[in-house]
C-alpha cells in the first residue's frame, strides 16, 4: 500500500545507516575543520586535501619517526657527484587495484604535477628537467642545475604516485573522485562536505601497515563541536583545539595534547608597493611597535613561541639567536617621526574570522601607541584572496606554513621577489636575497647553505619584508586510547602507525 512505502524506505535507510556505523565502529575518527574537496593529489594545496593525500598516495621517499628522509616507493637511490642526476630504484609495490607500480607511473606522476594545467602546486618540481624510465624499476631524474632540496621535495604532499593507466583510461575527473591509489589506505566512501572514509589498502608496500582498520576523516567546522566530541569520546583525534581550551584538555587523563612542532608562522603582510610601508623606517617602526611576546600570550595563551625571524622556527638553519627589530616603542616612535610619516590611515585587511580580528585589534592598538593610525577592514575569504594578490591593502595579518623542513620552498614563497608571487604579495624585492635563494638551493655543502639562509633571515627581518609574530605548535588532541598517531610538521598524519590500546 502507498502509505507504507515511505515507512519501509525510512526503515531501510535506518538499517543501512546502522549497518554502516557498525561496520566503521573500529575506525579511527578524526575531526578537522578542513575539507576534502578532491582526491587527486595534483589539484589542490588546501589543508584538508593535504591531510587526505598523505593517506592515499605513497611517495618515493618518506619521513621516519625522527623526521629524516627514508626509503618509500624508492628503496634506494644515487645522486651524481655534480648533484644533477638522481637515480631511483623502485621496490616491488602495487596499486590498490593490484597492478604493479612501475617507473612509467612515477615519471607520469611527476610530470603531471610539474606540467599539468590544473596542477595547484608545481613548485617542488620546477628544478626537474627530464624524467626517464630506462626500465620498469629505475627512474632517472635530471635537474636543471644542482638543487640540494630536491630529494626532500619528493616527499611533498602532492608528489604521490598515481596510476598512469588508470588516469589515462578513466580520465582526470573520474580519477579525482574515485581513484586507484598507492598509499596505506583506499577510499571506502566519500561524502563531500561531511566525511571521507578510508580502509586499509591490501596491496600497500609496507608489510604490516597500516596498523588499524582505517579511519573516518570528519569535516567539523565548529571548534566547540570538535572539543565536545573529543571530551565525549566521539572522536579519537581533533585538529585545532582553540587555544583557550588547550589547558583544559591537557589536564584530562583521557586526552593527550602534545602541542606538536609545526612549520607554521603567524605574521602580518605589509604592502611595500605603496605608502607608507614602501618606506623602510615606517616598516621598522611598525615592527618595533608590536610586543610579540604579549601578542603571542594573548593569541595562544602562551602555547606558541614569539617569532624572531621571517622563517618558521621548525625549519633547518633557523637562526634562533637573531634579535632584530624587537619591541621598543620609544625607538619605534622616533623612527616613525624621522620617516616623515604624514598620519595616513593604513588599512589592516582581514578575512572575517575571530582570530584574525583579535590579532588585528592588538596590532591596531600597539600601532596607535606610536602614532601609526590604522583601521580594520573585514571581508570574506574570497575577497581577501582577491585583494591581497592585487596589492589592495596596507597590512594583512595571516599565516603560512612550509611543506618540508628545508627552507627552500619557504623563502621562494615568502621572501623572494622574483619567484612568482612577489614575496607573498608584499612586493618586497631585494636583489641580493633573490640571488641567494638560487645560490643556496644549488649549494650542496650544508654548512655553507645554512650560512646563506641565516643571512637571508637577517636581511629580510631587518628590512621587514613582513612582520613575524609567533610560531604556533599544532594544537591537536588525541584520545588516550590511540597510540602512534601524530601530525608531522608538514601537515601529515602518521595514521598508518596508529593503533588502539586498552
Amino acid at each position: 500500500m502507498p502509505t507504507f512505502k515511505p515507512r519501509l524506505l525510512a526503515a531501510s535507510a535506518l538499517a543501512a545507516l546502522i549497518a554502516f556505523s557498525s561496520a566503521h565502529a573500529d575506525k579511527i575518527r578524526i575531526g578537522s575543520p578542513y575539507k576534502t574537496t578532491t582526491l587527486d593529489p595534483m589539484r589542490s594545496a588546501a589543508a584538508g586535501n593535504i591531510e587526505t593525500f598523505g593517506q592515499l598516495y605513497a611517495r618515493l621517499v618518506r619521513r621516519d619517526a625522527n623526521g629524516e628522509l627514508a626509503p618509500g616507493l624508492a628503496e634506494r637511490w644515487e645522486i651524481s657527484d655534480d648533484g644533477r642526476i638522481v637515480t631511483l630504484h623502485l621496490r616491488d609495490a602495487k596499486f590498490s587495484n593490484g597492478e604493479t607500480i612501475t617507473a612509467d607511473d612515477v615519471v607520469f606522476s611527476l610530470l603531471r604535477v610539474r606540467d599539468g594545467e590544473e596542477s595547484a602546486y608545481p613548485a617542488p618540481l620546477q628544478q626537474l628537467d627530464t624524467a626517464e624510465a630506462p626500465d620498469a624499476k629505475t627512474v632517472v631524474l635530471t635537474l636543471k642545475s644542482p638543487f640540494a632540496p630536491f630529494l626532500g621535495n619528493l616527499e611533498v604532499f602532492n608528489v604521490g604516485i598515481v596510476s598512469k593507466q588508470d588516469v589515462e583510461t578513466r580520465g582526470d575527473e573520474a580519477f579525482a573522485s574515485e581513484p586507484v591509489v598507492s598509499g596505506p589506505y583506499r577510499v571506502e566512501a566519500w561524502i563531500p562536505n561531511e566525511k571521507l572514509v578510508i580502509a586499509p589498502n591490501p596491496n600497500y608496500w609496507r608489510e604490516g601497515y597500516p596498523k588499524n582498520d582505517g579511519a573516518e576523516l570528519l569535516e567539523i567546522t565548529a571548534e566547540n563541536t570538535r572539543v565536545s566530541m573529543m571530551i565525549s569520546g566521539e572522536l579519537d583525534a581533533a585538529r585545532e583545539i582553540p587555544w583557550s581550551q588547550v589547558a583544559e584538555l591537557k589536564a584530562r587523563d583521557d586526552i593527550d595534547m602534545p602541542l606538536e612542532p609545526s612549520t607554521v608562522i603567524f605574521m602580518s603582510l605589509l604592502n611595500h608597493g605603496r605608502a607608507p610601508f614602501d618606506d623602510i623606517e615606517v616598516r621598522q617602526a611598525a615592527a618595533m611597535a608590536l610586543d610579540r611576546p604579549a601578542i603571542t600570550e594573548a593569541m595562544t595563551f602562551g602555547a606558541a613561541t614569539p617569532a624572531n625571524t621571517t622563517l618558521p622556527n621548525a625549519l633547518k638553519f633557523h637562526d634562533h639567536d637573531l634579535d632584530v627589530n624587537s619591541y621598543d616603542p620609544d625607538a619605534a616612535r622616533a623612527l616613525l617621526e624621522a620617516s616623515g610619516y604624514d598620519g595616513k590611515e593604513v588599512v589592516i585587511l582581514i578575512a572575517d574570522n575571530p582570530e584574525r580580528e583579535k590579532q588585528a585589534v592588538l596590532m591596531q592598538a600597539q600601532w596607535a601607541a606610536i602614532g601609526l593610525n590604522a583601521k580594520i577592514e573585514k571581508v570574506d575569504g574570497g575577497t581577501w584572496w582577491s585583494r591581497v594578490p592585487d596589492g589592495d591593502y596596507d597590512a594583512a595579518p595571516t599565516w603560512w606554513y612550509n611543506e618540508t623542513t628545508d627552507p627552500d620552498l619557504a623563502v621562494r614563497w615568502a621572501l623572494c621577489g622574483s619567484c612568482g608571487n612577489r614575496s607573498y604579495y608584499t612586493n618586497y624585492d631585494n636583489a641580493e636575497v633573490n640571488e641567494m635563494v638560487e645560490t643556496a638551493a644549488a649549494e650542496l655543502d650544508e654548512d655553507k647553505r645554512g650560512a646563506m639562509y641565516r643571512q637571508m633571515e637577517e636581511i629580510t627581518t631587518r628590512e621587514v619584508s613582513q612582520i613575524p609574530l609567533y610560531y604556533p605548535p599544532f594544537a591537536n588532541a588525541y584520545g588516550a586510547g590511540i597510540r602512534g598517531l601524530t601530525m608531522t610538521p608538514a601537515l601529515q598524519w602518521t595514521l598508518e602507525e596508529a593503533e588502539r590500546v586498552e
